[in-house]
Parts: C-alpha cells; structure tokens; sequence
C-alpha cells in the first residue's frame, strides 16, 4: 500500500521545513505533498528546497479545498494528515498513526496530544474529534465532497463520515507533540479572530448536519 502526506499550510514558515525533513526520512512514505494555501511568506519556498510537491494556492481557500486539492494529486492508497505549525513531530508520532491504517486494523486514526502543552493538550482531550492529525484511507475523502465542510469543518466531516459508514477509528497519543497556537502567530487579535472562526465553522457544520 501507498501512502502520501499531505501538508495544508498557510504562512507557516517558521514550523514546516522541520516537519518536511522528518517526513522525507520515514521510508514508509512514497509521496510528500505540501499545499501552501495562499501564503505570503517563504512556505512554498521551502518545500521545494526539500523536494516535496508543492502545489502553491493563489488565494487562501481554507482548509478543507487544500486539503482536497493535495487528495486529488495523489493516487496512494492512504493518506496522512499533519498541520504544518506542528512542534516537536517526531517518527514514533508518524508511525502510530499510520501502523494501524497499515495492517489493516483501522479505517482512520485520529492523533491526540499529551504532555505537549497544557493549552493544546486540554483541547483534544475536550474534543479529540478536532484533531488535524490523521491517517486514513484515501476513499474517504471521496465521501467527503458530500458534505460541503468549509474550514475548519473539514475533521468535523471526517468524524461525521467515519460514524455514518461505519468505519474503524482508533485514537493514538501522540506523547510531547504540541502546535503554535494562532494567537501566537498572529497576534492577540488575529489570532483570536481566526479562532473564533474556527469555532464558528465547527458550529456551522455541526447544526447542519443535525
């Protein structure tokens, strides 16, 4: 089986070259592909210099259309989902995610932080189902076009497909891996505002589909 990871980033120069260099020394993965989804800083830029596909967005069209745009590139059997601000993303991490989706054990594994940040470890334990690290099959996400999740409701969706098809989700820890929180690299205001649209996309698809 093959699998490709798939990269959303938006201005996260500061972060992504890290992850790339973990991800390019992991022989179980064929295929890296980093979205830079409008970014204005030196994100695209960077992974090229590591040698990843890069397919470089004009405008920000959020995460769900980058995250789809890297799915319809590749053909590999299954897909891994990591944001790009991840901090302190290390083999073990890429490879409990994946292991399970491998053997065939799960359909989807949905990664949770522990001992990484008292701010970021509260929220996945309040609501693992958020978490943007995943490996799944890449058929889902041909049931994800159904949905019409915008944003942030792109995990949302990926849990609401993983209970109506029935499918075999197992949480991993992911044990010292934390992120940048958007207000840090934002500023206070900005970053509070993206995250209440995070919240408010949440919401949305949560309501719809009641």
């Amino acid at each position: 089986m093959t699998v490709a990871a798939v990269i959303p980033a938006y201005n996260e120069e500061r972060t992504v070259g890290n992850i790339l260099s973990l991800l390019k020394s992991i022989s179980l993965i064929d295929e890296i592909i980093l979205v830079s989804d409008g970014s204005t800083d030196k994100t695209a830029h960077i992974g090229r210099s590591y040698g990843v596909s890069v397919i470089e967005l004009t405008k920000n069209q959020g995460k769900v259309s980058a995250v789809m745009c890297g799915v319809k590139s590749t053909n590999a059997d299954i897909v891994l989902l990591l944001d790009a601000d991840l901090v302190g993303l290390k083999e073990e991490h890429v490879l409990d995610l994946l292991a399970p989706v491998l053997k065939g054990e799960s359909d989807m594994t949905v990664g949770v932080f522990k001992k990484g940040r008292g701010a970021t470890d509260l929220a996945q334990k309040i609501a693992p189902f958020l978490s943007g690290q995943r490996a799944l099959r890449r058929w889902i996400f041909d049931k994800l076009e159904d949905y019409n999740a915008k944003d942030y409701g792109l995990e949302m969706a990926l849990t609401a497909i993983a209970k109506k098809e029935n499918l075999k989700v197992k949480l991993v820890v992911l044990n010292e891996l934390t992120h940048v929180m958007k207000e840090e690299k934002r500023g206070f205001i900005i970053g509070a505002a993206s995250r209440l649209k995070m919240y408010k996309d949440i919401l949305a698809f949560f309501f719809k589909s009641k």
